[in-house]
């Protein structure tokens, strides 16, 4: 593999060793981040040249139902309790693998053309074998670097099935894909589960799947939130049983108690913001706050495709001033007066798409900061744009002022993704249209169901 010189851009690098550069040098060689420096000679190198661009690590999305893709803005307007039973109990059990596989594909694509190249893919419709190793196939022909979350479906049960809640994480499906495609972890496409937890499984199934995701050394990440838990004070339950570590991760825990979010960050614990799927669904105010309190990493992700934009642009700007309406109303409330410094920065906030999704997903060692020996995962933002001139601060306008329409280049190991602002996919055109079939498939099926009424 050629070496390849980014020259001249500004640079963000989320390595408190590098620091900014307002001009500098990134060397690639074999994937990896080779050097980075004020002026790099290599003149054996293939050049981009980066002048009036901003160079930061590539973005990690940490939770999408990236199998929902084909859905958009079907769910713009639901509740949680319309979603719960649209999505998984009607839509989701009119899915084949070849629809899971064009959502997936089609998703971690426009994962990339947002600047994310990394995806938390959290896959909780798969009914069969068939239908998981379509998703799985859809991230690998995407080229996106992934941590594919193994859940499990929801629908309503048939006579003499079990319910959902009382059915664990299949120990076979577990076993084939950690003795054979995720039996070595230095691909792209990594593997955990996506369990249920105490608020939607008992509390057995809750410790059999728990107790998988230590054997098999696997992140276990589970939705806490939307309605009564199944199990009352189950993370309680969960801490005082010792069950709480480094392999249990929460999206959403808005109403988990806050002396119980320390107890589980002390325990090694970590925690997924998202908070404009949480303002819709009336989950309670996103943790962020809570969270940067205990001073513990943080994770942000777009959550349902059906339901909102997905690019990490918006999740930043919208998790970080819900969080800062929220403390000064706050401290108006304690105090009578608002207060005279912002808790958090926009650097805390480029945090959650780099160094904080980065460690949460197991990745930090490879990704989300621009540090030599990483993995060349990148993103060049044009900055002679008009919604980006001038440029003052350089975390600042990354986070509020860029979109989309600036990600000009995205890098994955080493491979350019996109390039001049535009995605080097093939055939977009008719992969976009077989999305659009499958879509208009599954809600034609949909339509085509009897109702029950209630």
């Amino acid at each position: 593999m050629r070496r390849t010189l980014i020259k001249g851009p500004a640079i963000v690098s989320m390595d408190a060793m590098i620091g900014d550069m307002r001009t500098g040098d990134v060397l690639i060689e074999g994937g990896r981040i080779a050097s980075v420096a004020p002026d790099i000679p290599a003149e054996d190198a293939d050049v981009i040249d980066a002048a009036n661009m901003l160079l930061l690590p590539g973005f990690i999305n940490g939770h999408l139902h990236t199998w929902q893709t084909g859905l958009r803005g079907l769910a713009a307007d639901w509740t949680v309790a319309e979603y719960m039973h649209a999505m998984h109990r009607g839509l989701a059990t009119l899915f084949r693998p070849e629809d899971i596989y064009i959502a997936n594909l089609m998703g971690s694509l426009n994962q990339i053309n947002n600047g994310a190249t990394t995806l938390v893919d959290w896959c909780h419709n798969n009914p069969t074998p068939e239908h998981t190793d379509a998703a799985i196939r859809g991230l690998d022909d995407a080229g996106i670097r992934a941590l594919f979350l193994h859940g499990s479906p929801k629908p309503d049960p048939r006579p003499g099935q079990r319910h959902f809640s009382e059915v664990p994480m299949p120990r076979s499906e577990i076993e084939r894909f950690c003795k054979g495609r995720f039996g070595s972890r230095d691909g792209l496409v990594t593997f955990g589960l996506a369990i249920l937890g105490p608020s939607y499984s008992t509390y057995d199934v809750t410790r059999a799947d728990l107790a998988l995701a230590r054997e098999f050394d696997l992140l276990a990440s589970m939705h806490v939130g939307g309605g009564l838990p199944l199990v009352p004070q189950g993370f309680e339950r969960l801490l005082d049983d010792n069950l709480v570590d480094e392999h249990l991760t929460v999206v959403h825990g808005n109403d988990i108690a806050s002396d119980t979010v320390r107890r589980m960050v002390e325990c090694g614990g970590t925690f997924t913001v998202t908070a404009e799927i949480e303002l819709q669904m009336g989950y309670g105010d996103p943790l962020t706050g809570v969270l940067h309190a205990q001073k513990t990493p943080i994770s942000i992700g777009t959550d349902v495709e059906p339901a909102v934009g997905s690019d990490l642009f918006t999740c930043m700007r919208l998790t970080l001033q819900h969080e800062r309406h929220r403390g000064i109303v706050e401290a108006l409330a304690k105090t009578g007066t608002r207060p005279q410094r912002s808790a958090l920065t926009c650097r805390d906030a480029l945090s959650w798409v780099t160094t904080g999704a980065a460690r949460i997903a197991g990745l930090d060692d490879r990704v989300g900061s621009i540090t030599p020996g990483k993995q060349a995962d990148i993103i060049l933002l044009r900055t002679d744009a008009l919604n980006m001139t001038p440029m003052h601060d350089l975390a600042a306008c990354a986070v509020m002022q860029a979109s989309t329409s600036n990600v000009d280049t995205v890098i994955i190991a080493g491979r350019v993704m996109k390039q001049g602002g535009k995605l080097l996919a093939n055939g977009l055109a008719e992969k976009m249209q077989t999305l659009q079939h499958s879509g208009d498939r599954i809600l034609a099926d949909f339509d085509a169901l009897p109702r029950r009424e209630g």
